[in-house]
């Protein structure tokens, strides 16, 4: 395998996978813009040779389709597979002998290694102002850090297998911060680095902390793998390049990563916040301006030659969605052994990940009555409260056996099921005033929102239709349209206040009462009902990421029974915008268009 990133852009070069951008590019959004354009059209990895105000060189695009993903892995990917099926099940070693023959040598890859031969420092020192400066968006605070490596050891350790690696976009410049002396850190809910930093609370010690860029492909793969708490990512990243994680400390005592390209080292600064953003994220919104931790800058240390790795966020799908391909390829068989009952999960990327989550479990409680969910909903509950899963806002669950043609990835399929199967008085579970991801804005305050379990069991109870009822008429409505079966899309007045939406939703529930809407179990509301029926990927990501379910959900005759809320009628979902809402991401139309004149690939 790779030794280093020089040898990964040689060795895509030689395959045709590598595109050199050889004319000076800006990094104020020209870069960005770039790399979009040949995303979108599933291009090559690229190689910008000269960027405007650095020295050095830049790569994205780099796991940009799933093809090029499974190539750059495709020697440890085997590998690193059998050492989850022996975690999943150890008997298979019994079953068949020979094909986990080799396995302890990729066993032992997954143990840190202290460079015997290679300097702490590395070749060569820069400064932050040096470095490639890449604002993605419009309305971005600054240049940041877009695949950082981010390193922290708990207090008094100084083994890497205590280690935490995680990937928390770093602003470089702009807002309040120092050029050259500061940057800002932005970690959310259920991140590793917050136990760390809760630590160094405690205690006077400084919280020192390295950020590593580039290196091998594994190594910022397994900053965002979500390794199980107390197992360090260093492991994982080991594994999947075939070769241990290189480290030494420097006369500081900070941690190198002696194959990364680029390490800055410094100390976190406990009791201090600056505001960190805003930066157009993986929602297709404007993450906006928070407080967040910062860290004080003491070297930013390079490789001879070094490559800055670095990728573009914005709607889903980016390129960071093959890491989400990835982590499902490689983890899958551990899914039963971490949520028992359960046979399939996905977080749908086109929704943002966190706002929609899919699943198929079974169903064993009571298989001699009457089939309505119940194991499911056990399942549900232990999804909600494990890990990164517990942020979904959404979460969709169906039953393992219905159909034996179920998929959690083939969404027109699984939402037919689901609509062909769903009691509305019986199958909403909702939970209110508690956490959702960060970067959703759908909720009522930051970090504040809901969710809903909406689960099926059992044989079909509608029939869905592809084609609005004869005479079908909503005063309210500007736009009708069906979205898929099952599924009408409104497009009514924009939203102005939650009391003003509520009353608007008695209005629209009453004059649907006396629809024949049988073959509609679900509505959306959103401000283009043409747009949001476009394509599956526009309804999941409209519908699921513009919507609160305590606040947006409303019902066709709907009632209360002990606190159990539910309707007779078609669920709606009211996916406008709302005033509170981010920023949806847009592109500079003038830098669009003049990339597009010269770019070729």
């Amino acid at each position: 395998m790779y030794n280093n990133m020089r040898e990964v852009v040689a060795d895509l070069e030689k395959k045709g996978m590598l595109l050199r951008i050889t004319k000076e590019v800006d990094p104020d959004l020209e870069i960005a813009e770039i790399h979009r354009q040949v995303y979108d059209n599933k291009g090559p990895a690229l190689l910008f040779e000269k960027i405007k105000g650095s020295p050095f060189q830049g790569l994205s695009n780099l796991y940009g389709t799933v093809d090029r993903t499974e190539y750059l892995f495709r020697k440890t990917i085997p590998k690193v597979k059998k050492v989850i099926e022996i975690k999943a099940d150890p008997t298979v070693i019994l079953k068949n002998p020979l094909k986990y023959l080799t396995t302890p040598i990729t066993a032992i890859t997954a143990l840190p290694m202290k460079a015997l031969f290679s300097k702490p420092v590395m070749y060569g020192q820069t400064s932050i102002d040096k470095l490639p400066m890449i604002k993605s968006w419009p309305m971005d605070g600054g240049a940041f850090i877009t695949l950082p490596q981010v390193f922290t050891l708990p207090p008094g350790s100084k083994n890497p297998m205590h280690s935490n690696l995680g990937m928390y976009r770093i602003q470089i410049s702009g807002n309040d911060y120092k050029m050259n002396e500061q940057i800002g850190l932005h970690y959310q809910l259920h991140r590793g680095i917050g136990v760390h930093h809760e630590m160094y609370n405690k205690i006077e010690a400084p919280f020192k902390a390295s950020v590593f860029v580039g290196g091998l492909p594994s190594h910022a793969f397994s900053a965002i793998m979500p390794m199980p708490e107390g197992i360090s990512e260093l492991t994982f990243a080991g594994m999947l390049a075939g070769k241990r994680f290189r480290y030494d400390f420097d006369d500081q005592g900070h941690f190198i990563s002696t194959d990364a390209d680029f390490v800055i080292t410094g100390t976190i600064l406990k009791n201090i916040k600056f505001p960190e953003g805003p930066f157009g994220d993986h929602l297709g919104y404007y993450s906006l301006t928070h407080d967040f931790p910062v860290m004080k800058v003491d070297r930013v240390y390079h490789r001879k030659d070094p490559i800055w790795h670095f990728t573009v966020v914005g709607r889903p799908p980016q390129e960071d969605s093959s890491f989400g391909y990835l982590i499902h390829k490689l983890v899958e068989d551990l899914t039963s052994q971490e949520f028992p009952g359960l046979t399939e999960i996905h977080a749908v990327d086109a929704s943002g990940v966190h706002p929609l989550l899919l699943a198929i479990g079974k169903e064993r409680y009571m298989p001699f009555r009457d089939e309505k969910p119940e194991e499911i909903l056990t399942i549900a509950n232990r999804i909600l409260g494990s890990g990164q899963t517990s942020l979904a806002k959404y979460l969709i669950i169906a039953a393992f056996g219905d159909d034996p043609n179920l998929n959690t990835h083939h969404l027109d399929h699984f939402f037919r099921h689901f609509l062909e199967r769903v009691d509305w008085t019986r199958d909403l579970h909702f939970q209110t005033k508690t956490t959702i991801d960060t970067l959703d804005y759908s909720g009522d305050s930051w970090n504040g929102g809901s969710k809903v379990v909406m689960a099926c069991r059992g044989p079909k109870i509608r029939t869905l239709k592809s084609e609005l009822p004869a005479g079908f008429h909503v005063p309210l409505s500007s736009q009708m349209t069906v979205i898929q079966p099952g599924i009408l899309g409104l497009t009514i007045e924009t939203f102005t206040t939650q009391a003003q939406a509520d009353i608007e939703m008695g209005v629209l529930c009453t004059l649907l009462e006396n629809q024949d809407l049988s073959g509609f179990p679900l509505i959306i509301l959103s401000d283009d009902a043409d747009f949001t029926a476009a394509n599956i990927n526009n309804f999941v990501w409209v519908t699921f990421t513009r919507s609160n379910p305590s606040h947006d959900i409303y019902g066709v005759r709907p009632f209360t029974y002990h606190k159990h809320w539910g309707c007779n009628g078609s669920l709606i979902i009211d996916a406008r915008k709302k005033p509170h809402h981010a920023p949806e991401l847009i592109a500079d139309e003038s830098i669009r268009k003049s990339v597009t004149e010269w770019l070729t690939f």
